[in-house]
């Protein structure tokens, strides 16, 4: 398993708006995709901002491919998202899954 994670910032005021986007769009599009395996956004509040850290979980990089396009390192941040975002990675990170519980 990957696990495919990117980073994204907000002004406090349109955090709302980018959890949202994730919940409502993001994820109900994944869910029906070969190899699709979860998703978790984790968010926190620091320094007037709310930093979002996004990790998604794919069975292979075939999967990821399928969703990302060949060069699976772009990040994928659709135009809703850049509304509610100020400041966003335009890369992914992917890491082989090592240990689960």
């Amino acid at each position: 398993m990957i696990a495919r994670l990117w980073r994204g910032r907000a002004k406090i005021a349109t955090a709302n708006a980018y959890y949202r986007h994730f919940t409502e769009t993001v994820v109900p599009e994944l869910k029906p995709l070969a190899g699709h395996r979860g998703a978790w956004l984790l968010r926190r509040d620091t320094d007037g901002e709310t930093e979002f850290l996004a990790m998604t979980l794919w069975e292979s990089r075939q999967s990821i491919e399928a969703f990302a396009g060949a060069n699976i390192d772009v990040a994928i941040v659709e135009p809703e998202a850049r509304a509610a975002l100020s400041d966003f990675d335009d890369f992914a990170r992917h890491y082989e899954v090592a240990f689960k519980s």
